[in-house]
């Protein structure tokens, strides 16, 4: 594997330090500001939602990663997402830039920004800078503030997100840490809802930024909870090269090994947002193998994975296998539905219920006890090639409705 799971979150590589705040920007009785910093100039790459609308931060940030030559902080606030603000949204990411710069004695280009929950509404600046200077005193470097602050962003989500691996790169041990928020309004297209990781390694920015746009296709990209591509969605990456490697600066075993962690840390943190869908009450992964492309698998795998006639089927712990198929049918992916087996599968067993696109003998009851469990997965082969793609998705229940009737009040 290369690699070595761990404890921990954004502080796990060395030099990393968080913190989070009260900061009663929408919600008044929990922590809802967190504070990323490391204690040296970091490479920077990101990735950013394709919606048109965009908000504040995303365009700051895209700023920063895109054309300053470093980053140093990254300052996050949950309950508002500085969304369809215009000018004045867009001067309040300068001016937290420059709280924190000011509290932190670090250049104000250096400091990114992220924010989610309610779009429409002003940021109150007062309350962000007195967030942002209770953080600035209360950073620290243990695992606690690590997990803190991947609380504190939270919006609908009901459990933190966090990740982490080791490995030897030139005889120097390299983390890679992570945090994550995402519930609803899950359907990234080229990152997720929000996601910072970060990392001790000595990489070029070009290599960074190659990994992590490489890596949120199979990822990020690879989730959906209802469809809704956000207008916030944001991935950053930041490595501070204190873990004293070579600097990667050219593809080669070494760029392989960081890859190959990282995609452990964001496949993990994106599996944690699918499990934590609004309402949901399950994790529904996809998996196609043996399609003829890459492309036509991960098209299969996401029309699955987004068809709420399936979802409401997990839901009901209901083997309806024709939903399935009939999602895959229009998917656009052409393919033979005579040729294809499916099986579902979870810690209580693996079933076949089609084969070559005719259902199978199989027991309902023992089907129903396969969907009852907690994770559940649909194989589909498609016997037409060597490709294969994974999605991960969430049930649909009437708690979905529920919460986003009532989101904003």
């Amino acid at each position: 594997m290369g690699y070595k799971i761990i404890e921990g979150g954004v502080t796990a590589a060395i030099g990393f330090q968080s913190a989070s705040a009260a900061a009663g920007i929408k919600y008044k009785d929990r922590q809802d500001m967190a504070l990323i910093y490391s204690e040296v100039p970091c490479r920077a790459a990101g990735t950013f939602t394709t919606n048109v609308v965009k908000a504040a931060p995303v365009k700051w940030d895209q700023d920063l990663v895109y054309n300053k030559p470093f980053a140093q902080a990254v300052v996050i606030n949950a309950g508002i997402a500085n969304a369809c603000t215009g000018a004045e949204g867009y001067g309040y990411c300068k001016d937290t830039a420059d709280e924190a710069a000011n509290v932190l004695r670090i250049p104000a280009e250096s400091v990114l920004v992220a924010s989610t929950g309610v779009i429409g509404m002003q940021l109150p600046m007062d309350r962000i800078r007195a967030g942002v200077k209770v953080m600035a005193s209360g950073l620290g470097e243990d695992l606690e503030h690590g997990a803190s602050a991947a609380m504190a962003i939270m919006t609908t989500d009901t459990v933190k997100k966090e990740a982490a691996v080791s490995l030897e790169l030139g005889g120097k041990r390299v983390t890679i840490g992570g945090m994550c928020k995402g519930s609803g309004m899950i359907h990234p297209n080229m990152c997720t809802m929000l996601g910072f990781i970060t990392t001790d390694a000595a990489i070029s920015k070009e290599l960074l930024q190659a990994a992590l746009s490489e890596d949120v296709r199979d990822t990020y990209n690879m989730v959906s909870v209802d469809g809704d591509t956000s207008t916030n969605d944001t991935v950053l990456l930041l490595a501070n090269g204190m873990a004293g490697n070579v600097e990667i600066t050219e593809k080669g075993p070494d760029y392989e090994a960081f890859k190959a962690a990282l995609h452990e840390v964001n496949e993990t943190l994106a599996k944690k947002i699918a499990g934590d869908g609004e309402g949901c009450t399950a994790l529904f992964e996809v998996r196609i193998v043996g399609a003829r492309t890459k492309e036509e698998a991960v098209i299969l795998a996401k029309s699955v994975i987004t068809s709420n006639l399936t979802k409401a089927a997990i839901f009901g712990h209901d083997a309806n296998w024709g939903r399935i198929l009939c999602a895959m049918g229009y998917s656009g992916a052409e393919f033979d539905p005579e040729r294809v087996d499916l099986f579902f599968e979870s810690r209580a067993g693996r079933l076949k219920i089609i084969e070559n696109g005719v259902a199978v003998d199989y027991s309902e009851r023992e089907a129903t006890e396969i969907l009852s469990q907690p994770e559940v997965r649909a194989i589909a082969d498609m016997k037409m090639g060597e490709a294969c793609a994974t999605a991960w998705g969430c049930d649909l229940t009437f708690d979905y409705v529920k919460i986003n009737a009532d989101y904003r009040s």
